[in-house]
């Protein structure tokens, strides 16, 4: 599976992003995927995941209310809407996809394939 991230840049404090991730190659009957982030000097951690289904979402509790998670209606590309960006976001962004239900990756943290990563914001 390839996973290629866009939308990365610069956006001041307060402001929104939106980043997106096309996926290819491999199917599966069950997924998800969803997005996590490393900030400078940190480990990576989880930010939102979604069911292939577009059924069920899940959030870190630092991003609830700001940033939603959703993908298309060909179940290929998923995106991440971030609003009232503040510094503390400021981090690479990778996408991420799990063969199996989207609880498994709010859960473990995990998942079978990752993105290269783009810088999601760098607020000023």
């Amino acid at each position: 599976v390839q996973l290629v991230e866009s939308g990365g840049g610069l956006v001041q404090a307060g402001g929104s992003l939106t980043l997106s991730c096309a996926a290819s190659g491999r199917t599966f009957d069950t997924y998800a995927m969803g997005w996590f982030r490393q900030a400078p000097g940190k480990e990576r951690e989880f930010v939102a995941a979604i069911s292939g289904s577009n059924i069920v979402r899940y959030y870190e509790d630092s991003v609830k209310g700001r940033f939603t998670i959703s993908i298309d209606n060909a179940k290929t590309t998923v995106y991440l809407q971030m609003n009232s960006l503040n510094p503390e976001d400021t981090a690479v962004y990778y996408c991420a996809l799990l063969e199996g239900a989207a609880q498994r990756m709010h859960i473990t943290r995990g998942a079978d394939g990752w993105g290269q990563g783009t810088q999601g914001t760098d607020s000023a």
